[in-house]
């Protein structure tokens, strides 16, 4: 007679078919918190939705959710089909899962130990209806806790992260603890982003690096990964994203910066190819 399945293992195969018909599944990591990285997250989310790709975006930074926020989709709620999930649509087809759409009042605070963070994120792998997509994008909370390693371990083919960082020292030292965890964790590193690089006047039009300017690259040469670009600070950016706008999709005159996300997403397009077979050897290995 054979053994019943124990949850977990019923949990894990379901994870499995879920991630199967995703192609490429990228982590958005930051060694920090206030680089940005929930705000870099969403736009290249939306502007890989905008370009034609089905693109999922999944925020599992369960205690300060803003991915719902940030797309003004928040108050809105989740629709269950045949048991599974179904995701948030946002505008251009972006399919996204936050906790902010399971939580009834935005400042119900979530006050969970690592056990009950994992389950809920196992749920939004393997229990949500993702379908067939070309990209989901997992944002995930600063540093190397539970949640990013959460999903390194229940993806077992994660196709890479992204490392989001702002110039200076201090931010640029942690974000290379997020590129050790990765490799690790044997998950390729898709690149590092230097977020809120340079400031350009709009009086005098001169550019000031108010947060110093090429720490990622170095770092990206020194650690010999990708460096996938440069986002200049914009307050414009700020404002979209508390308006509940992609920036990148807000009519202002923000081309520049536009700009930036579209060769990033480029970048990023390009080391995906690259890896693709990496990961795969990695996968077997597991």
């Amino acid at each position: 007679m054979e053994n019943p399945k124990s949850k977990q293992d019923e949990q894990a195969e379901r994870i499995s078919g879920r991630m199967g018909r995703i192609k490429n599944k990228i982590l958005v990591m930051s060694g920090k918190g206030g680089v940005g990285k929930t705000t870099v997250a969403v736009n290249l989310a939306y502007a890989m939705a905008v370009s034609g790709k089905k693109t999922g975006l999944l925020d599992v930074d369960l205690h300060g959710p803003n991915v719902a926020k940030m797309l003004g989709i928040e108050g809105k709620t989740l629709a269950q089909n045949n048991g599974a999930i179904t995701p948030f649509a946002a505008e251009h087809g972006l399919k996204v899962i936050s906790m902010a759409l399971l939580l009834e009042n935005s400042d119900e605070p979530v006050i969970w130990r690592g056990p009950l963070k994992t389950g809920v994120i196992g749920q939004f792998l393997g229990d949500v209806e993702w379908g067939d997509l070309d990209y989901l994008i997992i944002d995930s909370p600063p540093g190397t806790g539970d949640e990013p390693l959460s999903i390194c371990q229940l993806i077992k083919d994660i196709t890479g992260a992204i490392i989001v960082t702002t110039p200076q020292d201090v931010a640029i030292l942690d974000s290379r603890k997020a590129v050790m965890f990765a490799r690790r964790l044997d998950v390729p590193v898709t690149g590092i982003i230097e977020n809120m690089s340079g400031f350009t006047c709009p009086h005098c039009h001169k550019n000031i690096n108010i947060f110093k300017k090429g720490g990622a690259e170095k770092t990206a040469q020194s650690m010999n990964i990708p460096f996938l670009g440069c986002i200049s600070f914009n307050p414009q950016m700020v404002e979209a994203g508390d308006a509940g706008i992609p920036f990148i999709s807000s009519s202002k005159n923000n081309f520049v910066s536009k700009e930036e996300f579209g060769k990033i997403v480029e970048k990023i397009e390009t080391v995906m190819q690259k890896n693709k077979e990496a990961v795969t050897a990695l996968s077997r290995n597991r």
